[in-house]
């Protein structure tokens, strides 16, 4: 006998059915926005108004099918997924307006505003101190004097300032101070790497759409104090207070992170820590703290309401309770920064109390995607985050997986505590493999003991150190109790598990195989969700055939770290530049590339020579990678040597084979090695690497000069150097990649490693020509990124082409040039920083 249609059906069959009809189209919503993220481009006008009518008339047809619920269903999912796409290039159009203008990159302006976040204090790359802070721009000129026309530039930058010298002190800048300040700014530019963190992405999501550095000189100066009533300010001087009372930095960084929203007040080897114990959620402001501040202020808010009668008459105790919790979770998300993740928690939770207040007590799975509605319509960029989707996850997953019943008692409270930190970390696991390819497997009793120590202990001791300052300090002393306890978990064998990136396909095994995992289904369809999660845990990395061999040169910024791989083995010829003093290519990008890629460990580190942007990040290497061997040309005594386990000189002549592939060595000798009377660029190692058939070669001569070039063409014979791809000399530099070099070689490409807008001026124009008059195609970092080949397959490939999406810089035909080099420390603020992530939810 057939069912009535859904359609037809009566009663209870309307009832399920009208919380799938708001569903379905809040969805649609969520896929709308996630499909403008991946346009390589905005829609143009034609487009954008022909998806905006098609959503509104979709819009219509909800009305006129009203009765056929099927229909109506349809009608408002692709409503809302066009009227999502729509309004997200709407928003994205108007950032993006906001552009500096090419002109003015690398010139000195004079800019005055307000400094609008907390100083983060920061290091060049000489050592010298410096903030980095959000500048709100009021008004630019294109001179040194206020007089000249203002210019129309991005009403939001991100800046940094840097003292003149080491042992200087940096410009006295506060939050909420109004300054007029001489800068030079730059477009927004990242480091571009395979599965790496977009810098671009999340300079846009803040609405930063240019940054600079200061110069030095006198035209610095503040105009204005902050107001009375600046919450930035307040921020600053308890900060001040904290940093004065409590001496020991790691638990002073975690105090004004936790109350603050100053993240940057932890260090980044501390960052690390709580990154491998799987609680870099629970050390900022995040959805748990507000969500708890809010919890206590309605209990007590409720409670003192509940006390007279005549305030009840006046308005019922819940709904006080209620909205005053919200006020409260504004008023800290406010006072902590408003940081991304407080607000998520704001919106939604101002979202279930109106909910609540009109009456509507929704399925949880119905409020829940009302709440991201209202994240991703203030926010729509949310969706880009991992930080979003693990937040709104947790909470489905614990509320999918409860039962709905309170636990009473302390040993079913103990249960349920267990069970709801199991029911995260195994749901979550999927996630946090495809965001971040690493799981914590001490997470769960790291979050255990962490989340009520933190939560209900360490949070409110640093609250409330902003009326008793005394509480600082048993804030500290908790805080170096919970750090020990941290070090000797991750001490543990295995404490964190790496995986590679892993195909398309199984990660969406994998996010399945976690939510079967975690619902009260029966045993054997959460067996079906372990058996699909295998793939994401054990997934088989893509690796050259044997006998060809893979060429990436990472996206560094202005230095050298090419990865070659054959079959089974790897070897990675230099390790990129040194950003800052603890802050390098190696523990930046080379580390995180490597893992993703499935590299566990180095069968050679190459150093071609000793220059800082060559060697910057091997110690960073050493420490986070096994490494079986270092050769290099560095001097004996160079402090690098005692970090391997083994040490060789490169020796011109030297052979090896990996794999059907073909290593050689062609300068320097041993001799010029050990005597060291050469230049270091002089000394770079030069590697020759070929296929098992000699059709494909590689050659990579680190910062070779002409005269070492022109005797290395001596050595041997014509055509003897051909090579298909040709890692550029020093750059680009002009003195090197001679006529001569480039005729013997004759390659197909040529690849460039350099920073964007590099103050040595790297690739040199002339030397650009020169590659062009003898029919090299040329690739340059800042416009290609990471440049990837492989031997067998023939064509390379640039990851700014294959990742582009529409808020990245357009690469240039030519590559950008320099202004003149600040002097001082600030001179390398030719602003080639690193890229700095977010470092929570």
């Amino acid at each position: 006998m057939r069912s009535p249609a859904l359609d037809e059906s009566p009663g209870p069959a309307r009832a399920v059915l009208w919380p799938v009809l708001l569903a379905l189209p809040v969805l649609a919503w969520l896929g709308g926005l996630v499909l403008l993220q991946t346009q390589r481009e905005l829609p143009g006008e034609a487009e954008f108004a022909a998806s905006l009518l098609a959503g509104l008339g979709c819009c219509v047809m909800v009305g006129r099918c009203w009765g056929r619920r099927r229909a109506a269903l349809l009608w408002a999912a692709l409503a809302g997924l066009l009227l999502a796409f729509s309004y997200a290039s709407w928003r994205a159009e108007l950032r993006l307006a906001e552009r500096l203008p090419e002109a003015w990159e690398g010139r000195d302006l004079l800019l005055i505003g307000r400094v609008d976040s907390l100083p983060a204090a920061t290091l060049g790359q000489a050592g010298a101190p410096g903030w980095r802070f959000e500048f709100e721009l009021e008004a630019a000129h294109a001179g040194p004097l206020s007089s000249d026309p203002p210019l129309t530039l991005p009403s939001r930058l991100l800046l940094s300032a840097y003292a003149e010298h080491a042992d200087a002190a940096p410009p006295p800048l506060r939050a909420g101070e109004r300054w007029q300040l001489l800068v030079r700014l730059k477009r927004p530019q990242g480091l571009m790497n395979p599965h790496g963190f977009d810098y671009e992405l999340w300079l846009f999501e803040q609405g930063l759409r240019a940054s600079g550095v200061l110069r030095p000189g006198g035209a610095q100066r503040r105009l204005a104090e902050a107001p009375i009533a600046s919450i930035d300010a307040a921020r600053q001087r308890l900060r001040e207070a904290l940093q004065r009372r409590v001496s020991e930095p790691s638990a002073a960084g975690v105090l004004a992170a936790l109350s603050l929203g100053d993240q940057a007040a932890i260090s980044r080897a501390d960052w690390a820590l709580f990154r491998d114990t799987g609680l870099s959620h629970l050390l900022s402001v995040s959805g748990l703290h507000v969500t708890m501040f809010a919890w206590a202020a309605q209990g007590l808010l409720g409670w003192a309401w509940r006390g007279s009668a005549r305030l009840c008459l006046i308005c019922p105790a819940p709904a006080v309770a209620r909205w005053g919790g919200v006020a409260a979770a504004l008023a800290y998300a406010l006072f902590s920064g408003w940081g991304v993740p407080a607000q998520r928690t704001v919106w939604m939770l101002a979202s279930l109390a109106l909910l609540r207040g009109l009456g509507l007590r929704w399925p949880w799975p119905l409020a829940l995607l009302l709440s991201a509605l209202v994240v991703t319509v203030v926010d729509p960029w949310a969706v880009c985050q991992a930080g979003f989707w693990l937040s709104f996850c947790a909470v489905g997953l614990l509320m999918a997986a409860g039962d709905g019943e309170p636990a009473r008692g302390w040993r079913a409270q103990l249960l349920a505590g267990l069970r709801n930190q199991a029911v995260a970390t195994l749901g979550l696991a999927p996630l946090s493999l495809l965001f971040f390819q690493q799981l914590s497997v001490v997470g769960v009793l790291a979050n255990l003991l962490a989340i009520p120590w933190v939560s209900l202990v360490i949070t409110p001791l640093a609250l409330g150190g902003a009326i008793l300052p005394g509480l600082w300090i048993w804030g500290a002393w908790c805080v170096e109790l919970m750090m020990a306890l941290l070090r000797w978990l991750v001490s543990w064998p295995l404490a964190v598990w790496t995986v590679p990136v892993a195909p398309l396909w199984a990660q969406a095994a994998g996010l399945a195989g976690g939510v079967l995992l975690v619902l009260p289904l029966p045993w054997r369809l959460r067996a079906l969700g372990l058996a699909l999660a295998v793939p994401l845990l054990w997934p088989s990395p893509d690796r050259p055939s044997e006998g060809e061999f893979e060429f990436l040169a990472a996206d560094v910024g202005q230095g050298t770290a090419v990865l070659l791989r054959t079959a089974h083995h790897a070897l990675l010829y230099d390790a990129g530049p040194q950003y800052a003093p603890g802050v390098d290519a190696g523990q930046r990008v080379l580390l995180p590339l490597l893992r993703a890629l499935g590299v566990r460990q180095l069968d050679q580190l190459m150093l071609s020579h000793r220059d800082s942007d060559h060697v910057g990040g091997a110690a960073s290497v050493a420490a986070g990678l096994p490494v079986q061997g270092l050769r290099s040309s560095l001097e004996l005594s160079h402090p690098l040597h005692r970090l391997f386990p083994s040490t060789l000189p490169c020796d011109a002549g030297q052979r090896w084979v990996w794999d059907g592939v073909q290593f050689e060595l062609l300068h320097p000798s041993t001799e010029q090695v050990r005597l060291q009377q050469l230049k270091s660029n002089e000394l770079s190692c030069v590697l020759r690497v070929r296929n098992a058939s000699g059709r494909q070669t590689a050659l990579l001569v680190g910062d070779l000069e002409a005269l070492q070039e022109a005797e290395l063409l001596s050595r041997h014979r014509p055509g003897e150097l051909r090579a298909e791809l040709l890692l550029v000399p020093h750059h680009g530099s002009k003195t090197s990649s001679t006529p001569e070099l480039l005729a013997a070689v004759a390659p197909r490409w040529a690849v460039v490693q350099s920073g964007y807008r590099n103050r040595f001026g790297h690739p040199a124009l002339p030397v650009l020509a020169r590659y062009q008059v003898a029919g090299i195609e040329v690739f340059n970092s800042p416009d290609c990124g990471a440049w990837r080949w492989r031997s067998e397959k023939g064509e390379p490939s640039c990851q700014r082409l294959l990742d582009r999406r529409y808020w990245h810089r357009r690469p240039q035909t030519q590559p950008a040039l320099p202004g003149p080099p600040a002097p001082g420390p600030a001179g390398a603020t030719s602003v080639s920083e690193p890229d700095d992530p977010p470092t929570a939810w």
